[in-house]
């Protein structure tokens, strides 16, 4: 009996494969076709009119407001790239550019993740890791020339964002997590420092400002539950930092009761405090993306 299951799936999974594919490639057509006409629109007219565009080609028949439905990322990279070609004299049409962004991007993302690797072990796995990353299936249909989707430009932007993390050591849903997570075990490995201070510091505020910047992401960094760690550890971080200040001012009895109780007391108000925003709507609930994390079904 289950062998007869397993060729019926086999059967199944098999008549399926040559309906979904097609339809699959005809999804991403369209997408990049649209990501295309985005940017060239975004060229010609400047981003402030992109930001106020109406599409009337997308979502047909309805339409599409673009600025405040996408991540600009992919259209400002590109736009940029053939902004300043042109500026150096080099001609070349923002199609082409569209064309070959993701090839050149994994370019880079194979050297980002050589040295992140090299980082975190030695030259010889960071060698071996760019290696892997450039014969990996899944990435090779994301970065082929014409690709021209955000995942061109993401891998890369995660790969480089981890190598300057980890390079800074003394220091975006799952990077805004695990940079905090990073954090608060250090801190809670007593190896905090100003240079830790100062990374965190920094990438958490100007990170915050810059994506309220974008229309489609708005007010989600301080109304989302999945941006609270972030916010919860950087508190955590402040008061940390504070009672770091007072160690020389207070004999070694008085700072490790002062020190118990102020972080105690920090974690407890950043924690009653997401709480009670949660229970009254302030702040969203997880995202279906969140518990997609757990879902090994």
């Amino acid at each position: 009996m289950p062998r007869t299951r397993f060729r019926y799936q086999i059967v199944m999974e098999s008549l399926t494969v040559p309906v979904k594919v097609p339809e699959s490639l005809a999804s991403l057509e369209r997408k990049e076709r649209f990501n295309y006409r985005s940017t060239h629109h975004l060229t010609t007219n400047g981003f402030y009119e992109f930001l106020n565009w109406f599409d009337e080609r997308a979502w047909y028949p309805l339409g599409r407001i673009v600025g405040g439905t996408v991540y600009p990322g992919l259209m400002v990279t590109a736009g940029l790239i053939h902004y300043i070609l042109n500026l150096l004299h080099v001609t070349v049409h923002i199609r082409d550019v569209c064309v070959f962004l993701a090839p050149v991007f994994s370019g880079l993302t194979a050297i980002s993740t050589f040295l992140l690797t090299r980082e975190l072990w030695n030259q010889g796995a960071g060698l071996l890791a760019a290696c892997f990353i450039a014969i990996v299936p899944g990435y090779i249909s994301r970065s082929v020339a014409g690709s021209f989707d955000n995942e061109g430009i993401a891998i890369f932007a995660l790969q480089f964002t981890y190598y300057l993390w980890v390079s800074a050591w003394g220091g975006y849903v799952f990077i805004i997590n695990l940079i905090p997570l990073h954090v608060f075990v250090l801190l809670l490995m007593q190896r905090f420092s100003r240079r830790l201070y100062i990374a965190y510091s920094t990438f958490y505020i100007v990170g915050l400002v810059l994506s309220m910047q974008i229309p489609f992401v708005g007010f989600q960094p301080i109304r989302t539950s999945e941006h609270m760690a972030a916010a919860g550890v950087f508190a955590l971080l402040q008061a940390y930092a504070f009672l770091q200040y007072l160690k020389d001012r207070l004999t070694r009895q008085e700072f490790q009761t002062l020190f118990f109780l102020g972080v105690s007391l920090a974690a407890g108000v950043v924690f009653l405090t997401v709480i009670y925003l949660t229970y009254t709507g302030y702040i969203a609930p997880w995202s279906g993306r969140f518990y997609s994390l757990w879902d090994t079904g």
